[in-house]
């Protein structure tokens, strides 16, 4: 098991190194930058995403601080420039660290990300580190609670309709579970926001934030209410199609076990159906479940939520990273994203080793990696 653990490990470098690698060189390529940002903003020109996008092919990454170059042609590598100082232009350079060629700043990257150093946001005057956890809570609120609730309404019902396969209750539950499964989270959102939020109906829930005004001066137990009441909706609108996948997972998981030959040999012994489904069937039928398991919790934590996030006014860390990408704040995205994908890496070898505690026959020894 330590050797098995320790090769994993061992591979994780380099799958960080090529993950890091293939965004550093697509980021080379990507038009505008946070220099053409600064140069939009001193102009009064427009800084949206659409005037980055219709700027130069090159963005910042050409050509930057060559020696012998003139200031027309300092000038002319950013649109808006011309009539800047040159000199300027380079402090701009300087500053964010784009003087040095890429692969010299490819490397300082990921010597400063090897001692987890994950710099400063451009924009923001605030280490890429205090960033992410000030927008942690809301990321963690919504991706535990809609994994934990996923998995407790799902596996029983998974379990359920596989016993009863076929059947009325089979048939009906199946029927919503489609529904909701083609319906968009984020679609599903604002329904519930027409419906249960002061849109047309009915004005039941919160649209902003995570606590209400005056949160910390509450008791103890209307804190935990008022938590939950602001996550009520948010939660709902991203269960609904993961809801869907798990159950269906789980029952289908559970109708291949249940027509195997020990199943039939442990009820011919006597076995009544409870023993059956958790004694036998279960830790069989939840190996799969289980594999799914690292997919669906880094993708509710980290990535999921970005339109839920929007849609409810919640600061969390998809938002952060979409505006981060948009405004071209190149130390929050890298930062953030080698942050999410090493726990990533590191939830799918805790996924691994929960397949041996579930069942004891599987030997990582002898498995190669």
């Amino acid at each position: 098991m330590s050797a098995y653990i320790a090769r994993r490990i061992l591979l994780m470098i380099p799958t960080l190194l090529g993950i890091l690698f293939v965004s550093f060189v697509v980021v080379q390529f990507a038009p505008g930058g946070p220099v053409e940002r600064v140069i939009a903003q001193l102009s009064g020109a427009d800084t949206g995403a659409s005037s980055r996008i219709s700027g130069s092919s090159g963005g910042d990454f050409g050509a930057r601080g060559q020696p012998g170059a003139s200031s027309d042609a300092v000038n002319s590598k950013y649109r808006g420039a011309q009539g800047l100082d040159p000199a300027f232009i380079k402090n701009l350079e300087k500053q964010f660290g784009f003087d040095k060629p890429a692969p010299e700043r490819f490397l300082i990257m990921l010597w400063n990300f090897a001692r987890f150093d994950f710099g400063k946001s451009y924009f923001r005057d605030v280490s890429v580190i205090q960033l992410i956890k000030e927008k942690l809570p809301v990321s963690m609120s919504l991706g535990i609670w809609m994994t934990l609730l996923t998995y407790l309404i799902s596996i029983p019902l998974g379990i359920r309709k596989a016993v009863a396969d076929g059947t009325r209750f089979d048939t009906w539950t199946s029927a919503i579970i489609i529904i909701g499964f083609a319906i968009p989270g984020f679609l599903f959102a604002i329904l519930l926001i027409i419906l249960f939020a002061g849109g047309s109906f009915f004005d039941l829930f919160p649209l902003r934030g995570l606590t209400s005004d005056g949160w910390s001066q509450f008791p103890w137990y209307w804190k935990i209410i008022d938590y939950f009441w602001h996550l009520t909706l948010p939660l709902i609108s991203m269960a609904l199609g993961a809801f869907a996948t798990m159950t269906l997972l789980t029952k289908n998981s559970f109708l291949d076990e249940i027509r195997k030959q020990y199943v039939m040999t442990a009820r011919a012994k006597g076995c009544t159906q409870r023993q059956v489904l958790y004694n036998h069937i279960f830790r069989n039928a939840m190996l799969i479940v289980i594999a799914g398991f690292p997919g669906a919790f880094i993708h509710a934590f980290f990535s999921g939520s970005l339109l839920i996030e929007t849609i409810f006014s919640l600061d969390g860390l998809g938002l952060l990273g979409f505006e981060s990408v948009l405004n071209r704040d190149y130390p929050v995205v890298f930062g953030t994203l080698f942050i999410f994908s090493l726990v990533g890496l590191v939830v799918n070898l805790l996924s691994d080793l929960a397949y041996m505690w579930v069942d004891p026959r599987i030997d990582f020894e002898a498995r190669e990696v």
